[in-house]
């Protein structure tokens, strides 16, 4: 071989290398699928655009939202005046946080024991009793309102009271469904083996069902504190007149007037700040949301 054959073979693979990293890089900025990425990135700029606007507007006054000014204003000291000091949206959250807590923890405790019951004990009627159950889950709470305000405000004379907001919202047909189908998938075997074992039926609950029910508590925990954070109707029905025991979602309408007409900076910063507990407890329980739904997905 020549000195010019191996001058020209020596070239041809340099270029060759140098086109292969070309291409590397290229795939590394540009992925394969490129179109898929783009179409993401589209829905998750339309998703995210609203918050985004929301804690701009939250920095300014109304002249500067109305002229939608782009950039950030130095109105927030005076908007978080309005909101946490004026309007008392602190105290708004506190009872929030306290109620959905409550009713949290109560519905997952009451849908443990009502799946526990309907999966391992035997009771005349148990298929119409799980019937009824199955059809509250399509009766929405507005369809019982006028019923369930007389009932608590009348005749239990709860009206305004904190335990009128809890209460009725322990129960849950939601949560009572979930826990039934998901200890209905859960081997025989071990039930026997407990009950071999001389455990109660309390004992095999705590000590087996729940160890291995982390995933679905904590989705059904997800799904109940986002509802009862975002409840709007019944506190407003039951305590009209209790700032001592409103919720933030009340709190957040008497954010639409402040000095006597719509504040945008004020509601939009109430709004952002009454998001962040959610926000907070879907980041904790991320984990247990996703994999409660993909173990109900695969049975």
């Amino acid at each position: 071989m020549t000195s010019l054959e191996m001058t020209q073979d020596t070239t041809h693979a340099t270029i060759t290398t140098m086109n292969d990293r070309t291409q590397s890089l290229i795939q590394r900025i540009i992925p394969k699928r490129w179109y898929v990425h783009l179409v993401l990135w589209i829905a998750c700029f339309f998703i995210g655009f609203p918050l985004f606007y929301a804690m701009l507007v939250s920095t300014q006054n109304n002249a500067q939202a109305i002229n939608f000014q782009v950039l950030p204003g130095e109105h927030f000291p005076q908007n978080w005046q309005s909101v946490m000091v004026d309007r008392n949206l602190g105290r708004y959250m506190v009872n929030s946080v306290i109620l959905a807590i409550i009713v949290t923890t109560g519905k997952t405790i009451l849908s443990l024991l009502s799946g526990l019951a309907f999966v391992y004990f035997r009771f005349p009627g148990k298929w119409i009793v799980f019937g009824f159950v199955l059809l509250t889950v399509m009766m929405p709470t507005e369809l019982l309102i006028i019923a369930l305000f007389r009932f608590v405000s009348i005749q239990l004379g709860w009206g305004g009271e904190f335990q009128a907001l809890a209460l009725p919202f322990l129960a849950s047909a939601t949560g009572t469904f979930l826990f039934r189908q998901h200890f209905a998938n859960i081997p025989s075997e071990l039930s026997e083996a407990s009950q071999m074992d001389g455990a109660n039926p309390l004992q095999f609950l705590f000590r087996v069902l729940i160890p291995i029910s982390w995933n679905t508590i904590g989705a059904l925990a997800v799904i109940q504190f986002v509802y009862v954070w975002n409840m709007y109707l019944w506190p407003l029905l039951i305590a009209p007149g209790g700032e001592d025991n409103q919720v933030v979602q009340v709190g957040l309408r008497s954010l639409l007037s402040v000095d006597t007409s719509i504040s945008y900076g004020p509601l939009m910063l109430g709004a952002v700040i009454a998001s962040i507990p959610p926000v907070i407890v879907f980041v904790l329980l991320q984990k247990q949301f996703m994999s409660g739904f993909a173990i109900a997905r695969d049975k």
